[in-house]
């Protein structure tokens, strides 16, 4: 059942979960991105960057505006981020073959390489990170990925119908994205 905006401002308890949940992922973040950065010197992209590809590699092929509207930044912040990429030999950037004024930006092999290297990279570091855990927290971890997911999913896509959000009929696959 959604909530309507009244309801979702006025629970104290949500209140309290929504901002646990906000800072244990936070920190999560950031303990992930610092952890990486020390034990995988290498791996230097920003997260902008990583974002850009990570969308690429969900949606193929994209217009430099659609990639703005997917990651929610101005046109001209995306601009400067496939720039960047391009030189890095990371993107192409190509005229729309249906309207060659506008950019059409694509994964390279390199890009993709880099992709996949920080993910395996990722994964690793939150494997190890779960190994340590005791095996009921480990569980509760394996159990709330579900869940997890259909909230990324409604940060997502706010306009979720509510039929699509009725989990407990049909509960969602946790999706690995790559």
């Amino acid at each position: 059942m959604a909530l309507s905006a009244d309801d979702r401002h006025a629970s104290p308890v949500m209140s309290a979960e929504a901002k646990t949940l906000t800072e244990v992922v936070t920190r999560l973040r950031r303990a992930l991105r610092t952890s990486i950065r020390t034990d995988y010197p290498w791996e230097s992209l920003p997260m902008a960057q990583v974002e850009l590809l990570l969308a690429l590699d969900e949606h193929g092929s994209v217009r430099v505006g659609e990639l703005a509207t997917l990651l929610r930044l101005a046109a001209n912040t995306v601009s400067g981020l496939v720039q960047v990429l391009v030189e890095n030999g990371l993107v192409t950037r190509a005229p729309d073959p249906s309207d060659r004024r506008v950019a059409v930006v694509a994964l390279t092999a390199a890009g993709r390489l880099k992709l996949d290297d920080w993910g395996r990279a990722h994964e690793q570091r939150i494997g190890d990170a779960l190994d340590r855990l005791a095996p009921g927290d480990r569980a509760t971890v394996r159990a709330a990925l579900p869940a997890l997911a259909r909230l990324v999913d409604h940060l997502a896509s706010p306009e979720l119908d509510a039929a699509e959000a009725d989990v407990d009929a049909h509960p969602a696959p946790v999706r690995v994205r790559r």
